[in-house]
């Protein structure tokens, strides 16, 4: 099987992404910020899978951070032939009066991490013509819901961009677009995720298969769930006065993963 590389995969969606390419006997090289988590996990899977994991300690919210992932992604031994951009944060806070450093950081998280290892990623992968890359979205991105889902919708649309870009190349590029996970997401948020009704939560082992199974087809993009999907298609279609009025920060200060 082939290396997958997964960003922000100590915790979470990034996590079980792991996970389950670790039982299809992938290779894989993790990253996230703390070294400890890193190794701790990259052990548990090797107990349990018997597959090679590489751990890379990087912040992909520094360039000195970015510029570690891109040098392995650019590196033609044991090359990566799938690229997980899965990092992120939400800044939990209003955009005004809140703090503009919180929103650079998440920017540089979210959006410029993700441009900077795609172009990483697939001029490798064309250049070997074969590959994949896999950023993670929101559902938020169909929203007005503050700057993080402005970031998740730059990331729908870039992706949906780079995926025409290399149609014919033997490289794909697919969004994941998940409603409502429990993670630690909303906990680091500060968040209260009792504020959403039970019937809102995707499982999380289903929302990591959805994302593999539609780069395995060539997705270019899939919201789990048919709730979440029918509410994508809705809010796609609706007269954009309409969504800032049921679905905009004056509605709901909360973030939708």
């Amino acid at each position: 099987m082939g290396t997958a590389l997964v960003t922000g995969a100590t915790s979470g969606i990034g996590l079980e992404i792991a996970w389950q390419l670790a039982a299809a006997q992938h290779r894989l090289v993790l990253v996230a910020r703390s070294l400890d988590r890193l190794e701790m996990v990259a052990e548990q899977i090797r107990a349990a899978a018997g597959v090679e994991v590489e751990v890379l300690p990087a912040d992909v919210g520094t360039v000195e951070g970015r510029d570690v992932v891109v040098e392995r992604l650019r590196r033609a031994e044991r090359p990566v032939g799938l690229l997980v951009n899965n990092a992120g944060f939400t800044p939990g806070q209003s955009f005004v009066g809140g703090d503009l450093a919180l929103e650079e950081e998440a920017l540089d998280v979210m959006v410029r991490a993700v441009l900077v290892l795609s172009k990483a990623a697939a001029e490798a992968m064309v250049e070997r013509g074969r590959g994949a890359i896999l950023n993670v979205s929101s559902v938020s991105a169909f929203t007005v819901m503050g700057t993080y889902a402005a970031a998740k919708a730059w990331v729908l649309t870039f992706t949906e961009a780079l995926a025409a870009e290399l149609r014919g190349t033997g490289v794909t590029a697919t969004a994941l677009c998940p409603g409502l996970v429990r993670t630690e997401f909303h906990d680091r948020a500060g968040l209260d995720a009792a504020a959403w009704p039970e019937a809102g939560w995707v499982d999380i082992d289903r929302v990591a298969a959805a994302g593999l199974r539609a780069v395995r087809r060539g997705d270019v993009v899939v919201v789990p769930s048919l709730r979440y999907a029918t509410l994508a298609t809705v809010l796609r279609h609706a007269p954009r006065a309409l969504v800032r009025a049921v679905a905009g920060p004056g509605t709901s200060r909360r973030a939708i993963v």
